[in-house]
């Protein structure tokens, strides 16, 4: 074996570049990082050829001295850290003093600033094997220019590694997407090949910044989310949270800031699964924009060369505080609430065609009837005497009365529901009042915007279910003693935790005793699960709560079997309902947490304006 001796500097920090720049957008989020921690309000960046070519960052922040120059492009040199007590609580975006060595040892790298003290700026590069820097006068105004060229060049074998330039590209945008989104008081500018990509102004009003989101994120992600802003205990969350029918196939609209910078972590993730777990169908991702606040003494952000993951020194707190402001928020939407009753939950986007739409047309009501809409024409006719004078939507005759008397729908809903005080005159309510009802599946409403149509097996099982778990938690949760005890067998960790926080399983109904070094003996479990694998179940809690300090499996369990009773005992398909029965039914949903969403995530409702009526129907073209 050689013997041990000095790496030059040269090689050191392209073995250091390995952590740091695995592609041009990582380049990209460094400077970045710099320019915001300058104080930068203007930033514009140039990318050619995906950023393999260049990349060129400038910015109007402080810059640097001239004396401060030759350090700059250094290892472990920073202006950003001075003691032990920054390193604690650290501020700023940027901070390992790496970055540039490691991005100058890989490419052709160029640093131009001016801290306004001086007439001229200054330019600093690197030369040789050891990297010694260089400094000559540079025209350049107040501020710090890094021009990157040429990724790679002196490292082949890392080039070939790097993808096409599309993809390449691609990456970077996300990149900038991110930073862009974290920081509004700072207007961005992004070109490729010479080409003007995004163009961001300043601003931090509210327009300015649902501008923002919009331009970077999509239209469709701001008319269908919920704007959040939350404080308490020291901690805050704002920001932007799609609704439940605005899901996403894949995890790609997603961003969490904390104190700013964007990160991921398993903590976070949870807590935000968890909120969205109760509305959200299978296989589904939410999307959100949202950031973090708390105090930097209480987060560690020095756990990662690329500082893409924190730690949380009160990790339950966060979790806790992020899961019931989320869950919170998904739960107060109701139709009406959220300013968005004309496109409701599922908005319709309806092309100017008439597409598989059957063009027969029936002489007579024998035709009609045949055709399957002989019941919703009796119940149309059955269900309204005259008068509307309600908002533009007819209200059906005697509707207070009938809502009492309805007897089929108000039969599987204990208590039946109080529609005593009709809706004032000249309001219609959100989901307005039935006109019919198709096929026995779905319910077709009128109100102020246009048509409503209700999938009302779905709607019922939302409302059941939200009953029965509000039920569950007014009467606590009932244990159970096993008439056989059972012994199972775990480390001595997770008998020592049982042991020591026996509270924890008592909250969630279960009596669990330590036996032995590795033994531990459940002696009851909540009434509900009593059929259920308590064994996985007290395992699988174990798991949770020593991994990330808290667990819902059992809420779990309990909301499944409460979901499969809600689904059992809901109205069921091909059930013809009166139009009071449809109505109550109405009424029910725009009282019901969650309402938009049936137990499993599919949309319960959706809305059909009148210019969406008049699009299909290429009415005024």
């Amino acid at each position: 074996m050689a013997k041990i001796h000095r790496l030059d500097s040269r090689l050191a920090n392209q073995i250091a570049a390995g952590e740091v720049v695995e592609r041009p957008a990582s380049v990209l989020k460094e400077l970045l990082e710099n320019a915001l921690d300058a104080g930068a309000r203007q930033i514009t960046v140039d990318v050619e050829q995906g950023g393999i070519k260049l990349v060129k960052v400038r910015d109007d922040g402080a810059g640097i001295g001239h004396d401060d120059l030759p350090l700059a492009l250094s290892r472990h040199a920073t202006s950003k850290i001075q003691s032990q007590e920054d390193l604690e609580a650290i501020g700023t975006l940027g901070f390992r003093g790496e970055a540039l060595a490691a991005i100058s040892s890989v490419s052709r790298l160029s640093l131009a600033s001016n801290d306004g003290d001086q007439p001229q700026g200054w330019q600093v590069t690197v030369e040789g094997r050891d990297m010694a820097p260089s400094v000559a006068p540079a025209a350049h105004p107040r501020g710090t220019t890094v021009t990157m060229r040429d990724l790679f060049f002196n490292t082949p074998a890392r080039r070939r590694f790097l993808r096409t330039e599309k993809t390449e590209f691609n990456h970077l945008e996300e990149v900038f997407r991110r930073v862009a989104l974290s920081e509004f008081q700072t207007g961005f500018r992004l070109t490729h090949n010479q080409k003007v990509i995004h163009q961001l102004p300043a601003g931090d009003d509210a327009a300015l910044r649902a501008a923002r989101v919009a331009r970077l994120c999509g239209r469709a992600f701001m008319e269908q989310s919920l704007e959040v802003d939350i404080e308490h205990g020291g901690l805050r969350l704002h920001g932007w949270m799609g609704l439940p029918t605005f899901s996403r196939s894949q995890a790609d609209l997603q961003y969490f800031y904390v104190n700013g910078r964007v990160i991921r972590d398993k903590v976070v993730s949870h807590a935000v699964r968890q909120a969205y777990s109760d509305v959200l169908y299978h296989g589904r991702h939410p999307a959100y924009v949202l950031f973090f606040e708390v105090d930097p003494a209480l987060v560690d952000v020095n756990v990662h060369p690329t500082k893409h993951e924190v730690r949380f020194r009160e990790q339950r707190q966060v979790h806790d505080f992020l899961f019931r402001t989320l869950h919170r928020a998904i739960a107060e939407v109701r139709p009406g609430d959220d300013g968005r009753p004309e496109r409701g939950p599922l908005a319709a986007e309806v092309a100017p065609t008439q597409g598989h739409m059957p063009l027969t047309t029936p002489r007579d009501d024998t035709a009609v009837a045949d055709a399957g809409f002989g019941h919703g024409r009796q119940s149309v006719q059955g269900g309204y005497g005259g008068g509307s004078g309600y908002g533009g939507a007819p209200r059906p005759a005697g509707i207070a009365d009938g809502a009492r008397q309805a007897g089929a729908y108000g039969a599987l809903v204990n208590p039946a529901p109080d529609l005593s005080e009709a809706p004032e005159a000249g309001r219609t309510p959100p989901l307005g009042y039935a006109v019919a009802q198709l096929h026995g599946i779905f319910i077709v409403a009128e109100n102020e915007h246009g048509m409503v149509l209700v999938d009302m097996h779905a709607a019922h099982e939302r409302i059941t279910y939200e009953r029965m778990k509000r039920d569950w938690a007014e009467e606590k949760v009932r244990s159970q003693p096993l008439l056989v005890p059972m012994s199972m067998a775990v480390s001595s960790r997770e008998a020592d935790f049982a042991e020591q926080q026996p509270q924890v399983f008592q909250r969630l109904g279960f009596l669990v005793e330590r036996a032995g070094p590795e033994t531990l003996v459940v002696r009851e479990v909540p009434a509900l699960l009593r059929n259920a694998d308590s064994e996985t179940l007290v395992r699988d809690v174990l798991s949770d709560l020593l991994a990330q300090g808290s667990s819902e499996r059992i809420e779990q369990k309990l909301d499944e079997l409460l979901s499969t009773m809600a689904c059992h005992g809901s109205v069921r398909a091909n059930r013809r309902l009166t139009v009071p029965e449809m109505n109550a039914l109405l009424r029910d949903m725009e009282a019901t947490e969650r309402s938009g969403q049936c137990n499993h995530g599919r949309p319960t409702w959706t809305q059909m304006t009148v210019k969406d009526l008049d699009r299909l129907f290429m009415r005024g073209q």
